[in-house]
């Protein structure tokens, strides 16, 4: 994809990563528990490069944050920052490496929860006095956001095979046309 493409898919990403928290929580469906911001930082590591992807990650929840007040900046927005930038990052660096669209998703996913946990750690205990505790990060890390979770490894797959099949996004798979003429 050229810079061009980039930049353009880089905005959309971020105008929809602004958009689907606002349209869940019209509905009454809580941000930490469907986690829709995260569904176009996770769709944008396998759409564009690492950096871009590091890039939609820290704005998304920056603009978001000064737009609509969601999610609160400190510490959350903070939090957001660093975890999407890892997802982001994480998983176009694994995809385009030519690996597994489910290997780079949950590779990039449990990264992402493990630098949310290292940041919340830090935020939580050096700057708020609170403690945080290990169950305290998997509840809010894997438990009380499963139901996003599930969203994502269920959507994010079918987005991305889609976009292959639009030629909106490579195929990792072989190409028929080059396997023709090797």
């Amino acid at each position: 994809m050229n810079k061009n493409k980039q930049i353009v898919t880089a905005g959309v990403l971020i105008a929809l990563g602004i958009i689907l928290p606002i349209t869940f929580h019209t509905f009454q469906m809580g941000g930490a528990v469907f986690l829709p911001m995260h569904i176009p930082i996770l769709l944008g590591g396998f759409l564009l490069s690492p950096f871009n992807a590091a890039l939609v990650g820290v704005l998304t929840p920056i603009l978001s944050s000064v737009m609509t007040s969601m999610p609160p900046f400190f510490p959350i927005g903070i939090q957001m920052v660093f975890e999407l930038a890892c997802y982001g990052y994480i998983i176009s660096y694994i995809y385009k490496r030519r690996s597994n669209l489910f290997i780079s998703l949950i590779m990039g996913m449990l990264a992402g929860r493990l630098v949310a946990g290292i940041v919340n750690y830090i935020l939580l205990t050096q700057f708020l006095a609170k403690a945080f505790s290990l169950k305290t990060f998997l509840t809010a890390s894997f438990i009380t956001s499963l139901p996003g979770i599930l969203i994502q490894i269920v959507v994010i797959p079918i987005m991305v095979k889609l976009l292959e099949n639009a030629n909106i996004l490579e195929s990792k798979g072989v190409n028929i046309n080059e396997a023709k003429h090797n």
